[in-house]
């Protein structure tokens, strides 16, 4: 696996764009060229470690995969989307029309996704993301070369919704950045809940400073918080909130607290509560395996971030395996992605119509771990092999 860094996504790769006046490459020949593969990575600015992890993740997935897709060379070129939607289009737009990539993996953040889902599909190159998951493209606007290896942004949140009803909260207060993934959070948060709302915050993607909501907190003392804070958002939400004196009043969230902010969290985050499709621990061989060699190749935990882009890469490589490395015809390189022959470190995983996975979901709390490092631990199983309830408005249009 040739793993391509810096500017190279946006130059180019040294003979690796056919020249024009230059006959067509026979099947044989283009099947025996490297698979490219645009790995979309946020890699500047506080929520990089997201990107890191999804980087990693499908790094190692390739080494396990030993650098190939159904026999054929792989090569991964990083495009770190700065999160300016800007920014990424031109990236993403460099990667295909002038190194040609044959599929783009990756995407933390849902405003990203958005901005790069017509550049890439309009070309009709398959875009797999392995975080973001915007309701909009799960119902009425899935897309045939769209498939999402995590889940609708709606569903950690509806977990949590459920765990707070199944608690008996009868009074909740929520917090969220004010983009889609944040009113996707406080959607699925409560399309669970029947309890009271009492307030719902909604602050700038980038504000790290919470010390004003966490006195409306303070003042309300509501029987629970919900809040969705990615990154270093979580980070910062986690070390107020606990430095306010607030910890006695439970705190649920998604993506909040993971294993990607745990290191700089710490105990301010011990058995805070989160929603999740994933956890270190989840008991199958195949997770097994992916978090053992993770920590071993990278010295540090894995968050969900990394495991659904290592699946990403199994799918991948299922996938091109089934079309016997043929990917011109289109229609059966979908129907082999959408087969979803690999092994999930989730366990139970597969594709509904609308591309998003079926699946189970979690509740777990944060643990510190012998070694004294902090993970997610699973608590017990919320939902069971699970559709999103976006699929049934998806009429997948003809490619």
């Amino acid at each position: 696996m040739n793993i391509q860094f810096g500017r190279r996504h946006a130059l180019g790769l040294a003979g690796g764009i056919a020249l024009g006046g230059l006959a067509a490459p026979t099947v044989a020949r283009a099947q025996a060229a490297p698979i490219k593969i645009g790995l979309v990575a946020l890699a500047t600015g506080p929520a990089a470690t997201l990107g890191t992890h999804l980087r990693d993740g499908f790094q190692l997935g390739m080494r396990h995969l030993d650098g190939k897709l159904g026999g054929r060379a792989a090569e991964v070129l990083l495009i770190d989307d700065e999160l300016r939607p800007d920014a990424a289009v031109t990236k993403v737009r460099a990667a295909l029309e002038r190194d040609r990539v044959d599929f783009v993996v990756g995407v933390v953040f849902s405003n990203i996704l958005a901005a790069i889902m017509r550049p890439v599909t309009d070309n009709q190159t398959f875009l797999i993301s392995t975080n973001a998951g915007p309701s909009p493209f799960a119902g009425r606007g899935c897309n045939p070369f769209f498939f999402a290896t995590s889940y609708v942004n709606d569903q950690n949140h509806a977990v949590m919704g459920k765990a707070a009803q199944d608690a008996g909260y009868g009074r909740v207060m929520l917090l969220a950045p004010n983009y889609q993934a944040g009113r996707d959070a406080v959607a699925g948060f409560k399309s669970e809940y029947k309890g009271t709302v009492v307030d719902e915050m909604f602050t700038p993607l980038t504000q790290m400073d919470f010390s004003a909501e966490l006195a409306r907190i303070a003042a309300a003392r509501p029987d629970a918080v919900f809040t969705f804070m990615p990154g270093g958002l979580g980070v910062a939400i986690v070390r107020q909130y606990r430095q306010a004196g607030l910890a006695s009043i439970p705190f649920l969230s998604a993506f909040t607290v993971d294993e990607a902010s745990l290191p700089a969290q710490g105990e301010a985050a011990l058995d805070f509560q989160t929603g999740t499709s994933w956890t270190p621990t989840l008991p199958n061989e195949q997770n097994a395996r992916f978090v053992r060699d993770f920590e071993g190749a990278y010295n540090y935990v894995p968050a969900s971030y990394a495991a659904h882009a290592y699946d990403a890469a199994m799918l991948l490589g299922s996938a091109v395996t089934k079309t016997g490395g043929n990917l011109a015809d289109k229609a059966a390189l979908r129907a082999a992605i959408k087969a979803a022959d690999f092994r999930s470190v989730r366990g139970n995983f597969a594709f509904g119509a609308n591309h998003f996975p079926v699946q189970d979901f979690w509740l777990a709390k944060v643990a510190r771990r012998p070694d004294g490092k902090f993970q997610t631990e699973h608590v017990r199983k919320v939902y069971d092999n699970v559709t999103d309830p976006f699929a049934a408005q998806c009429r997948m249009p003809a490619a």
